[in-house]
Order: C-alpha cells, then sequence, then structure tokens
C-alpha cells in the first residue's frame, strides 16, 4: 500500500469523525463514538470492521488470540482507536503501536472524541 494512499485514508477518517464530532459533541460513551463513526464511515463507502481479536504471537507461538481487541479496523489498512477520556496518555499512544505491530498494519489513528476540538484529539501513528 503507498503512503499516498494510506495519507488520503487517513485524511478521509478524520473528516468523518470531525463530522460525528460536530453532530454530537463531547462527553458520550466510547461505544456511541464508535457505532456512529462506523455508520458514517460505511456511508462514506468505506470496509469497516469492529472489536477484532488482536493475536499475541511469541517466538512464533500465538499465545493469546482473544482479550485484545481493537476497535476498527477500516479498508483493512487503518487500525482506529477511539477514546473518550479527558486526555489521550502516552499507555494509549503505545497501545495503539503494540496493536498496529502485532496485526502488522502500517498507519493508526487514535481518536479522543472527548476533546472539545476534535482535531485535538487525534493522534496518526506509524508503525
Amino acid at each position: 500500500m503507498t503512503d499516498d494512499y494510506l495519507n488520503k485514508l487517513t485524511e478521509k477518517i478524520i473528516g468523518i469523525a470531525i463530522e460525528v464530532h460536530r453532530e454530537l459533541g463531547p462527553g458520550l460513551l466510547e461505544s456511541v463514538y464508535q457505532r456512529c463513526l462506523t455508520i458514517a464511515l460505511r456511508e462514506a463507502g468505506l470496509e469497516v470492521n469492529e472489536q477484532l481479536d488482536v493475536p499475541v504471537l511469541f517466538r512464533g507461538k500465538i499465545i493469546s488470540d482473544s482479550g485484545y481487541r481493537l476497535d476498527m479496523l477500516v479498508e483493512n489498512h487503518v487500525i482506529v482507536e477511539l477514546k473518550s477520556t479527558k486526555a489521550l496518555t502516552d499507555l494509549d499512544k503505545k497501545q495503539l503501536l503494540t496493536y498496529l505491530r502485532l496485526m502488522q498494519k502500517r498507519i493508526g489513528l487514535l481518536i479522543n472524541f472527548n476533546s472539545t476540538l476534535l482535531k485535538n484529539g487525534i493522534k496518526r501513528i506509524a508503525n
């Protein structure tokens, strides 16, 4: 997958997330934002898979194939992790980076819907 394609795809996801945030505002549960963002992304013609198991491999062996779940995978290329919290933490960013490595994906978006301005609550993380 080219960098140009991934950049355009992440820009589209961010734009749609901003639209959802404008309609709903901050303060709702993460699960509500996830359902609404999924609807909006699908309406835009994007493939979205939700709550995917993240298998944990160690030295070529599956240690766990359930228990860890990523919020969304868009177009089978971009992992989207959603939060509705006071502020994003380093642990949130590291969680997404770990998911990127385990799922062998290059790019992820960490989106905190509990931000007054959503653009201030978005982090793009590359593996």
